[in-house]
């Protein structure tokens, strides 16, 4: 399995509790569990990498368990508990220095874990009903909390005690009504202090932390569904987003228009990442494909039928040759094929129904009709 581990430069969590891994260049995915013990409980929620040599990925499962995944060895190699299922799914799992290790649940508990400690050795409340928290890339101990009714809050979690910044309510609309808020998704802009967040309601908003304004500095529209995931290209000039309908966009940071949309996908999304450094943007959601498209041409380069609805996803730093495949001549994108040796339980676990049974319990139905029929004439 180490063989095939190496290979993956996309990693997915599944709903089914399986880690996924994709090689681009070989056209191969890969199941990485054990099938004969899964549960619901071990649903995959969050994805992160352990370490920059992303020699080790971090799985957090539904059950509040957290897994390190060895991509060396293709196994998984600890399993430790950091949250309690009472508290909701994990909404973020970021590595810091060393080995420690920062969780958020739903419920809006952040703590962090040293590998020495059993217990946390920091533990803050960032409110109820958290939908993400995602860590600063350029300051670790740095990171946001976002939810329903919940506005965006910076912590350093050095200095835990309280918020570096809290984002104040949108102004009332016409009607002097309030706007009700709730963030799905958040990211640092590169090079910069601002924020950008996106919503359930459709909206994206940049917060500058350093300025005295707590409300956003730029707010922008897409679509009328639902806003769930979001992620910045190399430049930090754009953002990607995807709704609850399979839309996605891109959005321009700096005046708030659709710049374009990419096409293809047919479910919610769930998971949206840009590629650190090349133009590409990985997808995945409710409809059990793995996407990705070029941000240059907007064109679908691959996709992935993974048989599972899929949660999140990770990229891998580096790309093998070949990664960014030619598109085929239907427009579809190169499609590559899952190992039929790992297939999902749950179509095993499925009921057969008998066509047999199906088609007697009509022939009967339809000797009873002629016997009615018969009984009117006489």
């Amino acid at each position: 399995m180490g063989d095939r581990s190496r290979l993956c430069s996309v990693w997915l969590g599944s709903e089914t509790g399986i880690l996924k891994g994709v090689s681009l260049s070989r056209l191969q995915a890969f199941n990485f569990c054990n099938t004969s013990r899964l549960s619901r409980d071990q649903e995959v929620r969050v994805l992160s990498w352990s370490d920059p040599a992303e020699s080790e990925l971090l799985v957090g499962s539904v059950d509040g368990t957290v897994k390190t995944f060895s991509t060396e060895k293709g196994a998984f190699i600890e399993s430790r508990s950091c949250g309690d299922p009472a508290e909701g799914c994990f909404s973020g799992l970021v590595a810091l220095s060393g080995s420690s290790l920062v969780t958020c649940t739903e419920s809006g508990t952040v703590r962090v874990w040293r590998e020495d400690r059993g217990e946390p050795v920091t533990e803050l409340a960032a409110g109820k009903n958290v939908a993400r928290m995602r860590q600063s890339p350029v300051h670790r101990s740095k990171v946001a909390t976002g939810g329903k009714e919940n506005g965006l809050k910076i912590w350093d979690l050095e200095r835990p005690e309280s918020p570096l910044f809290s984002a104040k309510n949108l102004r009332d609309d016409w009607l002097d009504l309030r706007r009700p808020h709730w963030v799905r998704d958040v990211a640092f802009i590169p090079e910069s202090d601002k924020v950008v967040t996106c919503t359930g309601y459709h909206q994206v908003h940049v917060f500058d932390p350093s300025s005295p304004q707590r409300r956003p500095v730029l707010e922008a529209e897409f679509g009328e569904f639902p806003l769930t995931a979001l992620s910045l290209p190399a430049g930090g000039s754009t953002v990607a987003v995807g709704n609850t309908r399979g839309q996605i966009a891109l959005l321009d940071l700096r005046k708030g228009q659709v710049r374009g949309c990419l096409k293809g996908l047919a479910g919610g999304v769930r998971g949206l990442q840009c590629h650190p450094s090349r133009p590409l943007l990985a997808s995945c959601g409710l409809d059990r494909f793995l996407r990705i498209h070029g941000l240059e041409d907007r064109k679908l380069q691959h996709k992935v039928y993974l048989k599972s609805r899929l949660n999140c996803l990770l990229l891998a730093g580096r790309l093998e040759d070949g990664g960014t495949g030619d598109t085929g001549e239907d427009g579809e994108g190169t499609e590559v094929k899952e190992e039929d040796e790992d297939e999902d339980e749950v179509w095993d676990s499925m009921e057969q129904v008998e066509e047999k049974a199906k088609r007697k319990t009509t022939e009967e139905g339809g000797e009873e009709m002629q016997k009615k029929k018969k009984r009117k004439k006489d």
